[in-house]
């Protein structure tokens, strides 16, 4: 079952169970989905799919922190909740420690060294984003090869 499919059944399945929070965020979903084949006029794989899922997280994470300076727990709450449905649907997520072994094995490749200095960053993370495209947070990435470079 592809993807897509998988956002169909489960929305039906919401539907039925009155599941409004769930209900929501897959509508978001498959409305951004479509907008991007609209736009580019083609059908979405799972790749491309992940990776709207993952600008949709992106999207409530950054919001997270306006609402919480504004004291907005209630939005807190509901974009927690729209993050946590979201999550179902991504790939597993590279843990900090496989990032970082990612990060060793790229710079060994690339003959930069550890503790080199932040002259390398833009280097290094040219070559690891594409390998963890959709399973790790471009942040959490940056941060990691900041540690290693440091």
């Amino acid at each position: 079952m592809t993807l897509k499919e998988r956002l169909n059944a489960d929305l039906k399945e919401a539907m039925k169970n009155k599941q409004k929070v769930r209900k929501e965020t897959i509508s978001f979903v498959r409305a951004a989905i479509k907008q991007y084949e609209v736009d580019n006029r083609e059908e979405i794989d799972d790749a491309g799919i992940a990776s709207i899922l993952a600008k949709q997280v992106k999207m409530r994470k950054d919001a997270l922190a306006d609402f919480e300076s504004a004291g907005r727990t209630d939005l807190i709450e509901a974009y927690n909740a729209e993050i946590e449905v979201l999550a179902e649907y991504m790939p597993k997520q590279l843990t900090a420690g496989e990032i970082m072994e990612i990060i060793k094995e790229t710079a060994a490749d690339l003959g930069v060294g550890q503790g080199s200095g932040k002259a390398s960053m833009g280097k290094l993370m040219g070559a690891i984003m594409p390998k963890v495209k959709g399973v790790a947070d471009g942040n959490a990435v940056k941060e990691a090869v900041g540690q290693f470079l440091g």
